[in-house]
Parts: structure tokens; C-alpha cells; sequence
């Protein structure tokens, strides 16, 4: 179990060759996937109180709340229920950890990719919205199970963000939504179930259930996509191995005007070390770690 669960078999070749920066809907038809999630399971976990509470959030049409459907510190089903009667989506976070076969799949999918990666679920009754417009820190896979979403795309205010650089709420600006409703989204989808959305990060969305007659559910797939800034991390890590970067830097240097020394020591400590490194072992480094790291987010 691996993409070919979320795509089309045919289309893997080249989305794994060439990553892409546009978003694409794909025609996923009906696959194993639809067996191990259905509508009705999710509806028969959520009505026995056993999703874990941190996993769970409600939203309509605005900031999520992960508070008001808890008793006694546990998911409350009734008041779950309640939120869900009101009209609110109700997010099952991070099924990769909770259910068997989602974490097979997890695991499967870093192994195609390389990339570690998380699925959430959605379930939005007809006629209403969840989250507002954002943008994401990595691409995101959204398989529609039941009913119909509404995606109202924009391109993307920032190039590549990050979860520590340009991620939406960091840099959010109160004219951002105006700005968009009054120009238009570039593009708006209406993801039918057995349809996929491949959402690259970056690219502003708005997804909905306004207009829709039946209630949506729909899975997101987030894939914590591998950058060079990874790529140099996971070098340097290993310096640790070398005293000269486990050496103390006194007081006085670091808050004195011998920093810049230290600094220049430091950048020609580092050309030395990167400069000697083997990189056919360091590849082998690198590339246990994409796939076995599991938690790296972009």
C-alpha cells in the first residue's frame, strides 16, 4: 500500500521524477483505500469516544477549537455530535498513529518518496465551511471519499514556505482575505469522491461544502517533502562527532567583540569538515534518514 492507493498507477512515474509546482486532480477511481477508510467507520469511531483527544479538532468557518468537545480530559461523542448537528467539520488528526493500516501506508509511502508523512480527516456537513483560506508547508494529497468539496485555490503569496519560514499564520496579513475574494481564486475545483487534489505548499486555499447538497468527507494526505536546508542539516548533524564543534565558547567571546573570530573559526571548521567528508557514505547517511525519519516537516 503506497501512492498508488491516492493516484492513478499510471501517473507515479512522473510524479516522482518531476515534483509538481501546479495542482493537479487525478480520476482515482475506487482502491483498496476505500476499504480500509469508509464514512461509516469514521462516523462509528467518533460516535464511541475512542479517537485520542489531542487527535481531534472542530472548526466552522474559522480557527479550530480543541477544547469545547472534551469531558473528564476525553473526546465526548455526544458533544461531538452536537458540534457536528451545528454545522462544524470535525479533523481526526494523525490516523498514521492510531490505525494499523494508515501507518502501513505511512511508512510506504516514505519509503516511494522518501518523505515522511501524515494523513488527517475531514468531515464537513453539507452546506458548510471548516478552516478559511491558509496555505500549507508541504504538498498535500486530498483524496475525497464522500460527497463533494469546494477548492478554491490562489497561487502562492511566498515561495517554498516552511514551517519556520513564511508558514501562513506566521506572516498572516489582515488584508490577505479581502484581497483574495475581491481579485478571485486563480482556479476553484469541485473535488468529487474517487478524485484526488494534489495541493503544492504554497498555494493559498479556501475549501468548502457550501452549495453542496450532501456532506463531505475527504482525507488529506500531508508530505513532508525533503530541501536542500534538510539535506545540510543532516550533515552537519554528524559534526557532533568531531571535539572541535563540542568545544566551549566562553561568555566573553560570545557576547564580546571576539565573536567574529569565533564565527570566522567556526565557517572554516565547517568548510574543513564538509570538505572531507566521503559522500558516497554520507549519501548512505542521508538517505536512511529519508527513510526512516519520521517526523521532518518542510
Amino acid at each position: 500500500m503506497s501512492l498508488n492507493l491516492l493516484l492513478p498507477p499510471q501517473e507515479l512515474a512522473g510524479l516522482l521524477a518531476d515534483w509538481p509546482t501546479e495542482p493537479r486532480v487525478y480520476a482515482r477511481g475506487r482502491t483498496a483505500l476505500d476499504s480500509i477508510v469508509t464514512v461509516r467507520s469514521l462516523h462509528e469511531w467518533i460516535d464511541t469516544g475512542c479517537v485520542p483527544v489531542a487527535e481531534v479538532a472542530v472548526m466552522k468557518a474559522g480557527p479550530s477549537n480543541r477544547e469545547a468537545f472534551k469531558t473528564d480530559g476525553r473526546t465526548d461523542p455526544v458533544k461531538l455530535r452536537t458540534f457536528y448537528a451545528d454545522g462544524y467539520t470535525i479533523r481526526l488528526g494523525n490516523l498514521q498513529r492510531v490505525i494499523p493500516a494508515f501507518a502501513t501506508m505511512s511508512k510506504a509511502i516514505q519509503r516511494e518518496t522518501g518523505y515522511s508523512n501524515y494523513v488527517h480527516a475531514f468531515l464537513t456537513p453539507a452546506g458548510e465551511q471548516g478552516l478559511l483560506h491558509h496555505w500549507d508547508q508541504q504538498m498535500a494529497l486530498v483524496v475525497q471519499i464522500a460527497g463533494a468539496k469546494t477548492w478554491q485555490l490562489w497561487k502562492p503569496v511566498y515561495e517554498a514556505p516552511m514551517r519556520e519560514y513564511q508558514e501562513s499564520f506566521r506572516v498572516w496579513q489582515p488584508d490577505f482575505i479581502p484581497a483574495w475574494k475581491a481579485a478571485g481564486p486563480d482556479l476553484s475545483i469541485d473535488l468529487e469522491a474517487g478524485q484526488t487534489l494534489l495541493l503544492p505548499r504554497g498555494w493559498v486555499h479556501n475549501p468548502h461544502a457550501l452549495g453542496h447538497t450532501e456532506d463531505s468527507v475527504h482525507l488529506t494526505y500531508a508530505i513532508r517533502e525533503r530541501t536542500p536546508l534538510w539535506l545540510a542539516e543532516t550533515l552537519v548533524a554528524r559534526a557532533i562527532e568531531d571535539p572541535e564543534f563540542r568545544r566551549v565558547i566562553a561568555p566573553r567571546d560570545l557576547l564580546g567583540p571576539a565573536l567574529t573570530d569565533r564565527l570566522s573559526e567556526t565557517v572554516q571548521a565547517l568548510r574543513t569538515y564538509l570538505g572531507g567528508l566521503d559522500l558516497g557514505e554520507a549519501a548512505e547517511v542521508v538517505r536512511r534518514a529519508a527513510l526512516h525519519e519520521r517526523e521532518y516537516t518542510t
